[in-house]
């Protein structure tokens, strides 16, 4: 069996060496001759997956990508070939959430804000808007959430419109699927018009897919003189973005929100799973026979520990301002798809066990392992 594998999958070799023989490619690089003796494709959200890439792929039985969306693939396409696909819906999740909170944690800081003041707004309420809502109610925060889907398939599901979050919200945190038509249609949800319409101080966060703001739109309010905080970690036209839009920017990152070593990990695993059952196999390994041991691996926590301690011990497991001057120093010379190869190493707050007779059950909740 041939297993093509993006590069930038960690423990591909690991986990599919078993199966075959593995081969890395570079994800944007990937050509269709590649792929004539492909078994098994494995991408993440930079290698399109069409008609045009497969054409020579006569083996080919199974596509997984390694990540939560799936707009980069062709599925309708997939289905009529019989190639089985998989994606891996809330691998990356955690780190997503873990990204929002220490940007939030910068804003605060920034502009001098009480965190539990401000009112919330999520739009997308699934495997990576639900937890970061949960998290937040956790810390005293008023949330506000929105997700028309849901709304139709819950009847309890507490959705509120997306005018509504508009025009009450001091923070805007976007977790849509990029939709580019249709009734649920997400391509420029924040456009020019929608900015006129959002509070002139909210704060915008789009951690999702950058064609969910109108990047011109963001930059046309800014040079007009209206500031607000903005934090962009996904782009229109990655990796050719617009530079311009930087200075504007509060935190600027490299489409790395969901790359902790466990996220990316994960999707490889839960794609491993999938051949594993596509193929009747047991699974033999899983993520910890791979990752490594963290270099804070725990800390004693005391009774005089409280809410405001929360956002030092966030930070000290990550800390989004890293990934922003990472950005600011390199984007130029060195390009996006440079900095997303050379993304540091970055761990999540599971990896850090929280020990002490003191620590409170809720700060558990939040993500740290217990001993």
């Amino acid at each position: 069996m041939i297993i093509y594998a993006d590069d930038y999958m960690p423990y591909a070799r690991q986990f599919f060496a078993d199966f075959g023989e593995v081969r890395l490619f570079s994800g944007r690089k990937l050509q269709p001759e590649q792929l004539a003796d492909a078994d098994v494709l494995l991408v993440r959200s930079i290698t399109r997956v069409d008609p045009a890439l497969l054409a020579k792929a006569r083996s080919l039985r199974f596509i997984g990508t390694a990540t939560i969306g799936t707009d980069h693939v062709d599925k309708d396409y997939v289905q009529r070939a019989g190639i089985a696909f998989h994606n891996a819906p809330g691998c990356n999740a955690r780190a997503v959430v873990e990204y929002v909170l220490s940007s939030l944690f910068h804003l605060t800081e920034r502009y001098q804000w009480q965190l539990q003041d401000k009112t919330i707004g999520i739009v997308g309420v699934g495997n990576i808007g639900q937890p970061l809502a949960e998290l937040l109610q956790l810390m005293g925060c008023q949330v506000l959430l929105c997700d028309p889907l849901r709304a139709r398939q819950e009847p309890d599901f507490a959705h509120q419109p997306l005018e509504v979050l508009l025009q009450q919200a001091d923070v805007l945190s976007f977790h849509v699927p990029l939709c580019q038509s249709g009734d649920n249609a997400t391509r420029h949800l924040v456009n020019a018009e929608r900015l006129q319409q959002i509070k002139p101080d909210c704060a915008l966060i789009n951690a999702c897919r950058g064609a969910v703001f109108d990047n011109q739109a963001l930059l046309a309010e800014a040079e007009a003189g209206h500031r607000r905080p903005l934090v962009l970690d996904v782009w229109e036209q990655e990796p050719t973005i617009l530079l311009p839009l930087l200075p504007y920017l509060d935190i600027a990152t490299a489409h790395i929100a969901g790359h902790s070593i466990e996220g990316k990990a994960r999707g490889t695993e839960m794609l491993y799973q999938q051949l594993c059952q596509q193929l009747q196999r047991p699974a033999v390994y899983q993520l910890s026979d791979f990752c490594p041991q963290p270099a804070i691996q725990s800390l004693q926590i005391t009774e005089n520990f409280g809410l405001p301690d929360v956002q030092n011990l966030f930070r000290l497991v990550y800390d989004v301002r890293r990934d922003d001057a990472l950005f600011r120093h390199h984007i130029q010379k060195q390009g996006f798809d440079w900095l997303r190869k050379h993304y540091p190493a970055r761990r999540e707050c599971s990896s850090l066990q929280l020990r002490g007779t003191a620590v409170p059950d809720w700060l558990y909740q939040t993500g740290f392992s217990r001993p």
